[in-house]
């Protein structure tokens, strides 16, 4: 860089001893005098601390501060006389030792105090409005050159602390800086400026060019545009498929007994009341014959008493014992009807039936002939496959979007291409103190007998709808510091790398949020090699000045 600033030593210097003049150009104006010209030196000398080898000449006047203001003949030292007066104290404590600059004020140093609204060159260590070494169309040759700390003399702060405070010049015109190397606004250009990526908010992007304008065709880039349709977003945990413990019986031996007869087996669909075994018991013969003799007995009371042989009370008594013989058989299952048939064979064998208490399948069977039960245990059991429960394992974190009525589509591997869908009908009051996940349950419909129980399934719980949504293949995203990034197709060379926000995904498909239009075309497939040319700066390829 060449020296372009008058240093305000040799300003002092030149108070002693006062020109009648300064010249700037052809020009000749008179100064007001030597009073006005050493209050500025003063104030010069005072801000600026800088060695005289870093502060050089432009082609103006040696007389440094004392330039002339060409449009009303005013000496721009008076500008600054008129600051000094009002200057802000500079501050005590530490100083940066490289830039001989208050450490709080020090904006080489530390990336806080920058301006927001301008790029910084981090090869040369200045904003980059202010760097010639990468825009040296941008230089502005009238203006003194602070060498130090990269910036004109009438704006920099750290050696004239009484313009800290003043207004910046307008950083509108770092939009307008261009990359020379790839032909886009330096603020936009991501191969020069990677850094940037990991600050972008859906909707912002980056440019990048590529070498040529057949690189994507040879890299095999295909690009498209975002399809529209629904998408739902979900819980996805994993499930076990159970049967439907409301449609589902044990059917037991009531009584202690010798298997006779088994009339069902594994798989058999059986109706309500249908007999599914018969069984013989002592007990059960006695109770009949109690019951038999019980009838008659009864009988005899009643003809009795219509004879008024016999009193109320004996009647009554019959009438009683009669209704307990009966009631123990009738929880068997016999019917009065039953016990008198059975009164008029009395060497007929006594046999009880075990019947099915629902409709439904034999899906367990111990039952065997000729076997010797005790009461209570199990000989079938029965279960109705027309609905069956999923038992869902939900993770902690997910618990706050989860409510019983909610929507739970399952998809078991065994039987693809069919989704089964459900209804949430209960979640657990705690969570599994070692696996860290809570027990849900969802009915879902198996009326073709596909869904058996123990199967795994992963299950969707659907916690939001969208219809209309924008959709993208998976294979268009790519993650650049851990965030999603899409590639907007600009030119046959020119690619926009874009911050979007995601929702939903599911089966190969993400739906855009916001960042993406409609009409967008991007690619999506083959995505890496672009990628590659965002990041390939980081790799020592990116932008280099000669």
């Amino acid at each position: 860089m060449k020296g372009r600033a008058a240093c305000p030593q040799a300003a002092a210097g030149a108070v002693g001893t006062p020109r009648p003049t300064d010249f700037r150009g052809n020009r000749q104006i008179p100064l007001r005098g030597t009073a006005v010209a050493a209050i500025a030196a003063s104030v010069l000398l005072a801000g600026c601390t800088k060695p005289e080898s870093q502060v050089h000449d432009h082609g103006v006047d040696q007389a440094g501060p004392a330039q002339i203001d060409q449009n009303h003949g005013e000496p721009t030292t008076a500008l600054r006389v008129a600051a000094a007066v009002n200057a802000l104290p500079t501050p005590s404590g530490p100083r940066c030792a490289p830039h001989h600059a208050p450490k709080q004020w020090c904006f080489i140093c530390d990336p806080v105090l920058r301006d927001p609204g301008r790029l910084w060159c981090q090869e040369h260590a200045r904003y980059e409005d202010r760097c010639w070494l990468c825009h040296p169309e941008l230089e502005d040759k009238n203006r003194l050159w602070c060498n130090e700390h990269s910036l004109y003399e009438d704006e920099c702060f750290l050696c004239h602390p009484e313009l800290k405070g003043q207004a910046q010049p307008a950083a509108a015109a770092v939009s307008m800086l261009m990359c020379r190397e790839h032909g886009v606004p330096e603020a936009e250009c991501g191969i020069c400026r990677p850094e940037v990526t990991a600050q972008l908010e859906p909707g912002e992007g980056l440019k990048v060019r590529l070498p040529a304008k057949t690189s994507a065709r040879s890299a095999g880039v295909q690009t498209g545009k975002p399809s529209v349709g629904s998408m739902a977003e979900a819980i996805e945990c994993y499930a076990e498929i159970a049967f439907n413990q409301n449609k589902l019986a044990h059917v037991v031996a009531p009584v202690g007994g010798m298997v006779q007869d088994v009339a069902a087996d594994l798989g058999s669909q059986v109706e309500e009341q249908q007999t599914v075994a018969r069984l013989w018991s002592a007990s059960i013969a006695e109770a009949v014959a109690r019951a038999v003799l019980s009838h008659q007995t009864l009988a005899r009371e009643r003809r009795l008493r219509a004879q008024r042989v016999t009193s109320e009370q004996n009647l009554q008594e019959a009438e009683a014992a009669h209704r307990a013989a009966c009631q123990q058989l009738s929880t068997l299952g016999f019917t009065e009807e039953q016990i008198d048939e059975l009164g008029e064979k009395p060497g007929e064998q006594v046999l009880l039936e075990v019947r099915a208490p629902f409709a439904g399948e034999i899906v367990e069977r111990t039952a065997v002939r000729g076997a010797l039960v005790d009461a209570g245990r199990i000989l079938f059991t029965v279960a109705d496959r027309t609905t069956m429960w999923a038992m869902l394992n939900i993770p902690e974190l997910a618990l706050a979007r989860v409510r019983v009525g909610q929507t739970v589509e399952l998809q078991v591997d065994s039987i693809p291409g069919r989704t089964f869908t459900g209804r949430l009908t209960w979640v657990a009051a705690e969570v599994d103190e070692r696996s860290r996940l809570t027990r849900a349950r969802v009915e879902v419909a198996n009326p073709d007998g596909l869904l058996r129980a123990r199967m795994f399934a992963q299950a969707r719980i659907v916690v939001r709808r969208a219809d209309g949504a924008l959709l993208l293949p998976s294979s268009a995203i790519q993650q650049v510091e851990g965030k999603p990034v899409v590639f907007v197709k600009l030119e046959e060379d020119l690619f926009e790398a874009r911050r979007v926000a995601l929702g939903a995904r599911f089966e190969g498909q993400s739906e855009v949020l916001v960042g993406l239009r409609a009409d967008e075309e991007i690619a999506v497939r083959r995505v890496f090699p672009l990628k590659s040319q965002l990041l390939v700066s980081r790799l020592g390829a990116g932008c280099a000045d000669d």
